[in-house]
């Protein structure tokens, strides 16, 4: 199965749907909202978790990694800039434009999801119950760096700090510096290994420069990083939506 499929992003987009939310994704519930059979969950499931995409514990459920996350939030901010564009722009019924986002965001490239972003002036939610669009992990000022990454040829994965789990690293993208990670000395470039996570809104252990320190996740989702070592054959992938 070749990472970055349609299927594998359906997958990733559904167990987001249910982390962002604070809960594990069910096999049981996958199987509802992807309406497959649960054996075929059960194998992707175990797919992505050879593949460092997801954690899986029996009988409690799924959540994704950082590096499973960041593709998660890649497919989920072209979903979302989709339906405000299709309903705001061309004037879709909420009982249509959900549908019509899923066929088009597998096909909407990184480019044009930058620049229907740019188009829709950077929003902050989807039409869709107000849901968060995942913002771009670049600040205005750093537009060039931003166009640097986004023609790139590398793989590169961003997301929040806070998405990492236990035993995965990153190298420091962005830091929207509060009086915390001031003191915690941590800046663009350092390079951060997460080696204790508390589930979703419990706070993360991380080692920087030797250093071990306890980081609330409220200051993690502050720190933006590139998710290290990731697979080679990843789709190129790079985070555009709100204030970029």
């Amino acid at each position: 199965m070749v990472v970055g499929s349609d299927s594998v992003e359906e997958y990733l987009e559904a167990i987001h749907s249910f982390n962002e939310r604070g809960e594990r994704a069910k096999n049981t519930e996958l199987a509802k909202r992807l309406k497959v059979a649960p054996p075929s969950v059960t194998q992707m499931v175990k797919k992505l978790a050879d593949r460092g995409y997801v954690q899986h514990v029996p009988y409690r459920g799924t959540i994704l990694t950082g590096r499973g996350m960041a593709l998660a939030q890649r497919v989920v901010r072209k979903h979302r800039l989709l339906e405000r564009f299709l309903y705001d722009y061309l004037g879709m019924g909420m009982g249509k434009v959900h549908d019509e986002a899923c066929r088009m965001e597998h096909s909407l490239s990184d480019e044009a999801a930058h620049a229907l972003c740019d188009a829709l002036d950077n929003p902050e939610t989807c039409p869709d119950d107000e849901k968060p669009i995942p913002r771009c992990p670049l600040s205005v000022s750093d537009c060039e760096d931003c166009a640097v990454i986004r023609e790139g040829s590398e793989a590169r994965l961003i997301t929040e700090l806070s998405n990492l789990q236990a035993g995965e690293k990153g190298v420091v993208s962005l830091v929207v510096m509060d009086d915390r990670l001031k003191e915690l000395g941590i800046s663009k470039g350092d390079e951060v290994e997460v080696t204790a996570a508390e589930p979703f809104e419990g706070p993360l252990t991380v080692k920087v420069a030797g250093e071990t320190s306890s980081v609330e996740r409220v200051s993690a989702a502050k720190i933006y990083v590139v998710v290290i070592d990731v697979e080679a054959d990843l789709v190129e992938a790079h985070p555009h939506g709100p204030h970029h």
